[in-house]
């Protein structure tokens, strides 16, 4: 019977075949963090690292919670910038989604990647839930932010069409834009996945800043080219949606053990990490 278990065990393929069966049980197996670093990636999008404890073994996966509330509060919104069915307004109708998906399920899985030692995925998700809750607060009214900007006498939200207002709030697409760029360097040591990500977030920001300061030169005269842009920031925030979807799919996947995985573009072991440089010497 011995023999028979070991024979059977012995038959079974290894991940890198594309069973991570055995990864996963050890994933479970309190006190132990044994774990591919493909896996690893896939699993936390981040680079495997070494921490102390055993939390990521107590306590489960944070980062499809933040996934979660990204994709559903940029899918909905990149649709309202390029119009489909008639949609529009900046994406105002998605007010509560900005806030409850994109800014309290990122910042909760943003904090809980902190507590787990990932400092990459947190983070990108916290970046990002912190602008949803921005976004949401510059669209409500009970912040003033647009209505500050209104000519005496006529309704807050003329002041959307005043050149202050497009001219200001450019300034902070833009460095949104930069900060993509920057995670977008970062996730060269990730996943193929993320780097299209940051990349078509980052186009879509810079696309974002050149429609609000095309408005604020001239809101009546650039108000077609600037719609046309905005559709193209749309269309590329669709992309970096499709891109966030199928990694989505490819987490849960892994979480709940089905015997098939689908490639995420594994980069953690392709592009060597400094620290193994220097182990190299």
């Amino acid at each position: 019977m011995a023999a028979s278990k070991l024979s059977m065990e012995d038959s079974q393929p290894e991940y890198l075949n594309g069973n991570h069966h055995e990864e996963l049980r050890r994933i479970r197996t309190a006190g132990t963090v044994s774990i591919s670093a493909e896996l690893f990636e896939k699993l936390y999008l981040s680079p495997q690292n070494v921490v102390k404890g055993d939390l990521r073994t107590t306590f489960g996966n944070p980062t499809p919670i933040a996934l979660v509330g990204f994709l559903i509060a940029l899918t909905p919104l990149s649709c309202d910038l390029m119009g489909w069915r008639g949609a529009g307004g900046n994406g105002a109708a998605g007010i509560g989604t900005y806030y409850f998906f994109g800014g309290l399920l990122q910042l909760l899985g943003g904090f809980l990647e902190w507590v787990l030692g990932n400092t990459f995925p947190s983070v990108v998700f916290c970046t990002f839930g912190a602008f949803f809750l921005s976004f949401a607060a510059t669209l409500s009214p009970s912040f003033a932010a647009f209505s500050t900007y209104a000519p005496v006498g006529e309704d807050g939200s003329a002041g959307l069409a005043t050149q202050g207002f497009n001219a200001s709030f450019g300034f902070f697409t833009l460095w949104i834009a930069i900060l993509c760029i920057v995670f977008l360097i970062c996730s060269f040591r990730v996943n193929i996945c993320f780097v299209i990500i940051f990349f078509t977030l980052s186009l879509a920001f810079f696309l974002l800043t050149a429609t609000y300061w095309l408005l604020a030169a001239d809101y009546e005269g650039n108000a077609a080219t600037a719609g046309k842009i905005l559709k193209a920031a749309g269309a590329s925030c669709f992309v970096t949606c499709a891109f966030g979807w199928w990694v989505f799919l490819a987490i849960m996947i892994a979480v709940v053990d089905l015997p098939f995985a689908i490639p995420v573009g594994d980069l953690s072991t392709f592009i060597k990490s400094a620290s193994a440089r220097k182990g190299e010497v």
